[in-house]
């Protein structure tokens, strides 16, 4: 077994392998990037070594730095994650090279897996069910039209090097085939240093199912079942789990033996991912092999009680499998979400900033988190805007969603954009509990975009009480301020009016008021409905914990000015609980209306000005490409609203921009 361990990662993943290898005695050693100097990844480590500045191309993804890290360290072994240099074939070389282990599959392998061309050519041989698709590196737009018009409409186009969504694009015209092969092409080079692209038919209304698979260097292939990744975005996985909701005994079977007859092809000898995706007839095709631990492997851990990094880590030094086919049991089930720094109310652009507050849910037997960050973390422009993993279990699927609802109630964040309400709305959705998913589920279930959910009448009133008892909790805890002036009334007023968002609640107190903790019962005048609220919230706490009506609750509190913001379980509102007199003229008060703001392109996420692609003077459309801005690896255009000249260009390509930056402005036609 290795002495030393060398992670050539960052973020949650590198922590996820320090944790293994501690357990199992191993050194470790990080490496790290100018702005992650503080990171928790840095700080796990045994050492660390610094191997350049950001972005990537400069740091994580310079083989030569990481071997002089190994050299200088002594580290005898590289335990690459995932993305960067996991599935670079030179990079297992040049440490093969070096006379260091790399923890992974062999360099051949990678090779031939790593690449989406040579696989399909592979997959095809080896007798698996492969996607239509053109078998070549594209080399320019036009072949890539010319392409696509032969397969035909809607096209993929992806990065043969490519993972987690960089370098994708789906194109259902030749317009947007032009369009999407130079993105893809784009970011497939500053992603992963290789820009070839391939072009293949996109399967409509698929559910995108993987199958874990695990061998050594003495020629044994196992596999661990499936994992479902079909909750996406951008191509992009948001939500995981395991096992898939559509996969019977027969499926799971069939699918697994093409998975480990295409990894013993290539000779196989590490943990490694073989990608399908399943049509609305379960008929399943061969998407790609990520030659790699996957991201959303905790699911798998959960299921099968198998640690993958510790056989990774196993294999790698040259002992066999212990496990056999017949001894991988599925038990329960696992939902992984994946927590991200970017805004769902804004289209899921990106979002930079501190984290000033960070607090996850406790850690249970059920409840596990892959973090790579901490409280005071900074989140940038330059990697992932993946902030962690919440990963929940449960006897069956539905136990392990409302595990998840409970977990992600509360797991706060403050300080930057977060996905954590649109997570949690989903876990809400019919379609969801209903396990009827597609790799077009979130664009079918929320076609405008993410949008606060309105409460309704009933979680509506949940939650004026919920304030109501916030604002008692308020007024005892000034009663007990030394050197106030008595109060002539020591009890609260017994009529209410409870604003939640746009709406006032009419609230009356039926019963006495009983502390320690905080109990009450309240009267709706709208709906004349009685219910009991009931908590231990202090003044300060950031949660509040308790049961409305019998329901247990847990709201997360941010103080604003004479109220609070609510948010639970994707709703969000402003919330204040005053008098009744008071309510009656806060509803006469006139809403105020934001500025129009529609002359101006401003950046709507902070990044890097890549191109602009007008001039001054120039007339355009709605939809009219006007700018391409990168951020965390992905490039974004950003394009007209209406027609209009524009007028003035403020920035040029290479401006860093923070959020909300006009780029440009516009004049009307």
């Amino acid at each position: 077994m290795f002495d030393k361990l060398l992670i050539a990662n960052r973020g949650e993943i590198a922590v996820r392998i320090i944790r293994t290898a501690r357990r199992m005695g191993i050194a470790t050693v990080a490496v790290y990037c100018d702005t992650d100097a503080d990171a928790p990844h840095v700080e796990a480590a045994d050492e660390a070594v610094n191997i350049g500045p950001p972005p990537a191309t400069s740091s994580y993804l310079l083989i030569d730095a990481i071997v002089g890290a190994c050299r200088e360290t002594s580290a005898n072994a590289v335990h690459p994650g995932y993305g960067f240099l996991s599935e670079r074939a030179d990079f297992g070389e040049a440490l093969r090279d070096a006379g260091i282990t790399f923890v992974g599959p062999n360099p051949g392998a990678i090779g031939a897996m790593g690449d989406k061309l040579e696989s399909k050519k592979l997959a095809a041989e080896a007798g698996v069910s492969t996607v239509p698709g053109h078998v070549g590196a594209v080399s320019n737009t036009d072949e890539a039209v010319a392409i696509a018009a032969e397969v035909g409409f809607p096209v993929m186009i992806k990065a043969s090097a490519g993972g987690g969504g960089k370098g994708m694009r789906v194109a259902g015209s030749a317009d947007e085939v032009r369009e999407g092969f130079d993105l893809a092409r784009s970011e497939a080079r500053s992603s992963f240093g290789d820009d070839r692209i391939l072009v293949e038919r996109f399967i409509e209304s698929p559910r995108h199912i993987e199958i874990q698979v695990l061998g050594d260097k003495h020629g044994n292939l196992i596999h661990l079942g499936e994992r479902e990744c079909s909750i996406q975005r951008r191509n992009q996985k948001i939500i995981e789990e395991a096992p898939s909701p559509v996969v019977d005994a027969t499926l799971r079977t069939e699918m697994g033996d093409q998975a480990v007859a295409l990894a013993r092809a290539v000779d196989y000898d590490s943990a490694g991912t073989v990608e399908f995706i399943v049509d609305p007839d379960r008929q399943f095709y061969f998407l790609e092999m990520n030659t790699r631990l996957q991201v959303e492997h905790p699911v798998t851990e959960f299921v099968t009680g198998v640690d993958l990094v510790e056989q990774m880590i196993r294999v790698a030094s040259g002992e066999r499998l212990a496990l056999r086919q017949s001894d991988i049991q599925f038990r329960g089930w696992s939902i992984e979400s994946r927590v991200y720094a970017e805004d769902p109310h804004r289209g899921f652009l990106p979002s930079i900033g501190r984290l000033s507050r960070y607090r996850p849910p406790a850690e249970t037997a059920d409840i596990r988190i892959d973090a790579g960050v901490a409280e005071g973390s900074e989140i940038s422009i330059y990697f992932d805007p993946l902030i962690a993993k919440l990963v929940t279990y449960g006897a069956d699927r539905a136990a392990a969603t409302d595990t998840m609802q409970v977990a992600l109630d509360n797991y706060l964040i403050d300080g930057i954009a977060h996905n954590i309400p649109f997570l949690s709305a989903i876990m809400n959705e019919v379609r969801w509990r209903e396990g009827q998913l597609s790799t077009n589920f979130i664009a079918e279930v929320y076609p405008a975009g993410f949008e606060p959910l309105d409460p309704g009448a009933s979680i509506r009133e949940a939650l004026a009480g919920v304030m109501l008892s916030i604002e008692i909790a308020r007024q005892d805890r000034l009663r007990s301020m030394h050197g106030r002036l008595e109060d002539p009334n020591p009890e609260p007023r017994s009529d209410w009016s409870v604003k939640v968002g746009a709406e006032q609640v009419g609230l009356q107190l039926v019963d006495e008021i009983r502390r320690s903790p905080l109990r009450f019962e309240a009267r709706s005048e709208e709906t004349g409905r009685t219910f009991r609220v009931e908590s231990h919230w202090r003044p300060g706490d950031p949660l509040w914990s308790g049961a409305v009506d019998g329901q247990a609750m847990t709201v997360q509190v941010r103080p604003v000015s004479a109220g609070a913001r609510l948010s639970w379980r994707g709703i969000d509102v402003l919330a204040r609980a005053m008098s009744r007199r008071v309510g009656e003229l806060d509803a006469l008060m006139p809403d105020r209306t934001e500025t129009d703001s529609a002359m101006l392109l401003r950046c709507p996420m902070p990044g890097l000005i890549v191109s602009i692609l007008v001039e001054v003077g120039q007339t355009v459309s709605a939809g009219t490409a006007l700018v391409v801005v990168e951020a965390m690896k992905m490039e974004n255009v950003l394009r007209a609203e209406r027609d209009a000249i524009v007028s003035v260009i403020k920035a040029t390509p290479g401006d860093v921009l923070a959020v909300d930056a006009v780029i440009m402005e516009f004049a009307a036609e």
